[in-house]
């Protein structure tokens, strides 16, 4: 179970950072993502996409109070831990980094897709303002 999670997880880690470095980058595949990013925002895209970010919170907070919770029982122990408590822990704490992870690189994507399209929207705007001022001169 833990092993198809890891791979999700970090699989989609991989895919958030590539579209991130696509959107840093003015690439020609930066305009294709720039639209299939402006096709996912619309319609029920927005809800489905705030759906899985608050159940992906939920399962990070989960995961980190079950975190804690070992880390507790470990440190009321004496700070002796047995191996099972070990590799839950480290599960754990692999499982909800990765997750915090994807949450903060969905967010940063989200941001640079609004400012590439802020800025491709100002060009517009300048280059019709330059076009005006070029003919009413």
């Amino acid at each position: 179970m833990f092993i198809e999670m890891f791979q999700l997880l970090f699989t989609i880690v991989a895919v958030e950072a590539a579209l991130i470095l696509t959107l840093g980058f003015g690439t020609p595949v930066r305009r294709v993502v720039v639209k299939l990013l402006d096709l996912l925002k619309q319609g029920r895209g927005p809800l489905v996409t705030k759906t899985v970010a608050a159940t992906m919170l939920v399962l990070f907070g989960s995961v980190l109070f079950s975190t804690i919770q070992i880390n507790t029982r470990v440190s009321e122990s004496g700070g002796v831990a047995n191996p099972t408590d070990q590799v839950m822990f480290a599960n754990r704490l692999l499982e909800s980094f990765l997750m915090g992870t994807v949450l903060f690189l969905a967010l940063v994507m989200d941001r640079m897709h609004y400012y590439t399209r802020e800025l491709q929207i100002t060009r517009r705007n300048l280059e019709v303002a330059v076009k005006k001022t070029k003919t009413a001169a």
